[in-house]
């Protein structure tokens, strides 16, 4: 390698700019690795998915070459094991590089649809006087409430957000996380709202939206169960009392939709 790229200089090995970029780029993924997995059960399998790989490592520095073959041998096997046994992180991860503000440039990633099915199904639980917290995600990402509720991974639609806010269902209580055009999961728990000025007679769901708004960039959509009124709650604010066509345009600007698609 070319001279001028040589940064300094420890006893024979010489350190380029490369190298330098090249332990930063290993370092970020192993962080957002610890980020996807900690707290996990797949925290303690990659435990010992490292002690594996360190034991294979020993094995060839001191040439057993029986333990050797044996990992040679099992490396396929390893790799299809790895795919299965941390699936449900792998889809995360791709998930949070889906949702990087560098592929939103570029690609559009939530559809009208899903909207119009929001949408929907907001309108037809005001109208039962049912009622409904629906969590719709953008850039913040609200893995720590997801995994209070019950993973559901689901395409989005009006029908099964009503099925699942329906009083007799076991769903019904807590709110839905909608990510990527998915129903991700149902029965979710928000932090309610610390704020003292909050009107005195809204109720828990209503609370509940304010704190994930609070805390998140979350757009959440409330349905009161009393009154059958639809608020919504973004940017730490609740904007209350809305009809179908307010409802409608705090989504398209909310999330930059195109309303000739609508």
């Amino acid at each position: 390698m070319s001279e001028q790229f040589v940064l300094f200089q420890i006893g024979f090995i010489k350190v380029t700019l490369f190298d330098i970029l090249d332990v930063l780029v290993v370092s970020v993924i192993l962080y957002k690795l610890y980020y996807f997995i900690r707290g996990s059960r797949a925290a303690q399998m990659f435990v010992g998915l490292v002690l594996i790989l360190i034991v294979s490592l020993l094995t060839r520095l001191f040439n057993m070459s029986a333990m050797t073959w044996i990992f040679d041998n099992l490396k396929t096997v390893w790799l299809i094991a790895f795919v299965i046994v941390f699936q449900p992180e792998l889809r995360r991860m791709l998930i949070f590089v889906g949702q990087s503000r560098v592929i939103r440039y570029f690609v559009k990633v939530s559809s009208s649809k899903t909207f119009e099915e929001v949408l929907r199904a907001a309108v037809e639980l005001s109208n039962r006087r049912h009622g409904g917290l629906i969590v719709v995600t953008r850039d913040t990402g609200i893995k720590s409430i997801t995994e209070t509720g019950v993973q559901i991974q689901a395409e989005v639609s009006s029908s099964l957000i009503c099925s699942i806010f329906s009083p007799k269902s076991p769903l019904h209580d807590g709110a839905i996380v909608i990510q990527n055009d998915v129903i991700e999961a149902a029965r979710c728990i928000l932090p309610l709202s610390q704020t003292t000025n909050i009107d005195a007679s809204l109720g828990t769901r209503h609370r509940a939206a304010i704190g994930l708004a609070e805390e998140s960039d979350a757009v959440i959509v409330v349905i009161s169960e009393e009154t059958g009124k639809i608020s919504i709650a973004k940017d730490g604010h609740l904007i209350q009392d809305l009809d179908k066509d307010s409802v409608q345009s705090i989504l398209n600007n909310a999330f930059r939709l195109n309303t000739e698609q609508q």
